[in-house]
């Protein structure tokens, strides 16, 4: 018995300094590849599936592009600690009033799911996902969670990240993106294999409409200040 508890007790430290080892160095390090783009290119094997993905630096990012993204997913990123209660909360209240459950996952928390995590809904994902949110909260600064964000997010088929998305969808760099377009960018999302942003359909720019005017509403691109 006493040899089983020290096996749990050493296989916890264990777990904990590799987490650590997985998640400090991208503090400064820009990541290779995601979990996500890993487990995409494995389903799609024996295809002529192809990774699309250019890091950009978050002094290449314009801030309208990053303000779009925060106001789509995740208006209270700046001043929560990973998770967002209130947000929680809301989605609860929602889905009790219409039976339908909304999205409630921070930025950060994407970051931790798309980065080190799989797709798949369970409650052990879930666990690990709450884990390295917080290992990310505690080693980032917000600008960078941010950064990651925007270069491993998922933009379609194979796009990955800004750069990609900005290439793939309007054949522009990230640098010469519109506002419209980073709206459009921004407010496809949370179906980013579903949506069109080139060729939007009605539902999608209601959406980025919505997403134009709640920027303004917010600040615009000072209220990113902050971050930086």
């Amino acid at each position: 018995m006493i040899k089983l508890k020290r096996l749990i007790w050493r296989s916890i430290l264990y777990f904990i300094l590799i987490s650590f080892v997985f998640v400090l160095p991208v503090r400064w390090l820009n990541p290779p590849v995601s979990m996500v783009m890993l487990e995409r290119s494995w389903q799609q094997r024996g295809s002529d599936y192809d990774i699309k993905q250019q890091w950009l630096a978050w002094r290449d990012i314009p801030h309208h592009a990053a303000l779009a993204a925060v106001v789509s997913e995740d208006q209270n990123f700046p001043h929560h600690y990973g998770i967002d209660l209130k947000a929680i909360q809301k989605a609860i209240e929602e889905r009790q009033r219409r039976g339908s459950l909304r999205g409630a996952s921070t930025i950060s928390q994407q970051v931790a799911r798309n980065m080190y995590l799989w797709t798949g809904r369970s409650w052990f994902r879930k666990g690990l996902e709450v884990w390295f949110t917080g290992l990310i909260e505690l080693c980032w600064p917000k600008q960078r969670i941010l950064e990651v964000y925007l270069n491993i997010a998922e933009w379609g088929d194979g796009v990955f990240g800004l750069a990609a998305a900005s290439q793939h969808h309007f054949a522009t760099s990230a640098a010469a993106l519109t506002p419209w377009q980073s709206a459009l960018l921004a407010s496809s999302l949370p179906s980013p294999l579903k949506y069109q942003p080139a060729a939007p359909a009605p539902h999608l720019i209601e959406r980025a409409n919505w997403n134009l005017k709640q920027q303004q509403r917010l600040g615009g691109k000072a209220w990113l200040a902050s971050l930086e």
